[in-house]
């Protein structure tokens, strides 16, 4: 303990080291003194939860050139390096003991050979440069939703980006006393060229589920180096299977119902699917877009969002298509922007509706239209990747119960894929296991030209989570479906589907119907509407629709559009329960036998509305 002491004392001065020592925390020293000591750091400021603390730090990324001020003095823009735009999903893995196996869709290494090669590269690597370590909370502070987290990194842009995103934890560490109960991240740029890191090649960012750390190293992008957002998200998945609770990829919404009602929902949906347009819906109200924690609490299913900011795709930002965070990122608030253009100090980026400029500075440096890239390949004047970073409180849409320590009550919960030819655009399911089973853990997107080259491949993506999941999928889909064990009325589950298309290849509805859909949702998971049984589920009535259109969207809702949106097409929907089933076939790990019993009983309602009502049956027919 003395040994220790002194390290922090050297390198992080006697206040830093006595801002440590009064967590009275051994497992989070050793943590400290082990990678300080490994990555060298010419010095360590050590911050609390204090604005000067924040401030200092902010100081720092203009100081190292990690960012630099807008016009409005309260912005700065971040350039990655020209290779490190995105999370790097081939370098990310799960360091596991021999023998575990997780998933063959989880990409994972043995942890002896993970840590030897990750310390190799973190030896040294903060040579001089400042260190910074910084505490923080996952979910609200004082609440059964908190995680305390510590990151140590030598990049100030990082903490400056977490500070935004994730709520101060000095003083929930100080709660902890000598428990481990805490996530780690340590975090280094490498070596840097001008302010960028130099040897991506060599980037890596491993999750050690054993000791509940993230490492990283070469890379500044925020989705491999910002520890709380995606890689805590793991290490939270594999803590809350073993507590009895969930963590999921999904927004946290209120939708307004009839007298002042709040129904809050939560939804997984992935990329290009519509999610967060979804929790922006114009008239509701946002708690999360991203990450959502999901615990059963005095007989009821309660949420939080993990985080308190935005770290969100800035491409399409526009007046017309998100208003809000159009005029939040045209305001004084606090903002981040990343790899965006910028011009007479200003930020332009893709799909803003503004003219683009002749020439600028972007994350390829001195930018000119039609600047090409060693490759060959035209540059963009903004990245498709390119990123804003915001709080959450100051959207006009933020809903109240943003801090709430007890969370809120989950009315509903929503999966959404990109489907041009099987799901109707809404539907609830029957009760929350075959929710979970037909919906979430049977999940497919379509690709997009625009993000993949290659458009209409579909994708499985159980519950929009398959990319984080740290446990096995059978466990992972059984926690889920035994999650509301005990509870008596456990959250409605629905599907929509946003992208279904006509004969003519034309989609069925317009960008604002979607609100349609969450109205009725709201309405049926309180009980206020009848619907129609369907082989998969329950689908609206003509006459709700009309009304909840014309309400809503002040738009003439018709029969002929009810009949072609929700006609139920028989061929596709069993094809897709025959893909899921083998699917799941292949996995490696034990899936549990309720899933392909009710995906079964489903595909035998299906075959037997097919055979007396034929392959294309309208609601009509249903409903009679």
């Amino acid at each position: 303990m003395d040994q220790n002491k002194e390290l922090l004392k050297k390198k992080c001065g006697e206040k830093g080291c006595d801002v440590i020592m009064a967590l009275g925390n051994e497992e989070l020293n050793s943590f400290l003194v082990r990678y300080i000591e490994l990555c060298a750091p010419a010095s360590v400021f050590v911050r609390t939860d204090s604005d000067e603390d924040a401030e200092y730090i902010k100081a720092k990324a203009i100081e190292n050139k990690e960012e630099t001020v807008l016009a409005t003095p309260s912005h700065s823009y971040h350039f990655d390096g020209y290779n490190d735009q995105a999370r790097d999903k081939e370098n990310t893995k799960f360091l596991v003991s021999g023998g575990e196996n997780l998933s063959s869709y989880i990409n994972s290494m043995p942890r002896e050979e993970g840590l030897d090669e990750i310390h190799g590269y973190l030896t040294k690597s903060m040579k001089g440069k400042e260190a910074y370590v910084c505490f923080f909370c996952l979910g609200p502070t004082n609440s059964e939703f908190s995680i305390p987290a510590v990151q140590i990194t030598d990049s100030s842009y990082v903490v400056h980006s977490e500070d935004i995103l994730y709520r101060r934890g000095y003083e929930e560490f100080k709660k902890l006393a000598d428990s481990k109960g805490f996530f780690k991240f340590i975090h280094s740029a490498g070596e840097l060229d001008g302010s960028v890191s130099k040897n991506v090649d060599k980037r890596r960012v491993y999750i050690d589920l054993k000791d509940d750390t993230v490492l990283s190293v070469n890379t500044q992008y925020a989705g491999n180096t910002v520890g709380l957002k995606k890689l805590a998200m793991r290490l939270a998945i594999k803590k809350s299977s073993e507590e009895g609770w969930l963590t999921e990829h999904m927004f946290v919404m209120g939708v307004h119902g009839p007298g002042g009602r709040i129904s809050y929902f939560t939804g997984a949906f992935p990329s290009a699917c519509g999610k967060t347009s979804t929790a922006m819906i114009k008239g509701e109200t946002i708690i999360g877009d991203d990450i959502a924690y999901l615990r059963k609490i005095n007989g009821k299913i309660r949420t939080v969002n993990v985080e308190r900011g935005i770290f969100g795709i800035i491409q399409d930002v526009n007046p017309e298509d998100d208003p809000l965070i159009w005029e939040t990122l045209n305001s004084e608030v606090e903002a981040i922007f990343s790899n965006i253009l910028v011009k007479d100090n200003k930020p332009y980026w893709l799909g803003d509706g503004r003219e683009i400029p002749d020439e600028g500075i972007n994350y390829s440096g001195q930018w000119s239209k039609g600047n090409k890239d060693k490759d060959g390949k035209e540059i963009s004047h903004s990245h498709k990747n390119a990123r804003y970073t915001i709080p959450l409180k100051y959207l006009k849409n933020c809903d109240y119960n943003l801090e709430s320590p007890d969370g809120v009550e989950v009315k509903g919960i929503i999966y959404g894929g990109r489907d041009s030819d099987t799901s109707v655009p809404v539907k609830q399911a029957f009760n929350w296991k075959h929710g979970i089973i037909t919906m979430g853990a049977s999940l497919e997107s379509e690709t997009t030209a625009a993000t993949l080259g290659k458009a209409g491949v579909r994708k499985f993506n159980l519950m929009s989570n398959l990319d984080f999941v740290s446990i096995p999928l059978g466990r992972y889909i059984k926690n889920n479906i035994e999650f509301p064990d005990g509870i008596d009325n456990p959250p409605t589950i629905f599907s929509v589907n946003y992208f279904l298309k006509g004969k003519d290849g034309k989609y069925l509805n317009g960008m604002l119907d979607k609100k349609v859909w969450i109205k009725w949702m709201e309405l049926r998971a309180n009980g206020d509407v009848d619907a129609i049984e369907t082989p998969i589920g329950f689908i609206p009535k003509y006459n709700d629709l009309k009304n909840i259109f014309k309400q809503e969207l002040s738009k003439e809702y018709t029969e002929q559009d009810y009949v072609e949106q929700f006609t139920l097409r028989m061929p596709e929907n069993i094809a897709k329960i025959e893909r899921i089933i083998e699917v799941y076939q292949k996995e490696s790990s034990k899936i549990p036998p309720e899933l392909s019993d009710v995906l079964n009983k489903q595909k035998e309602r299906l075959l037997a509305a097919r055979l007396k009502l034929g392959d294309y049956i309208s609601p009509y027919d249903l409903q009679q």
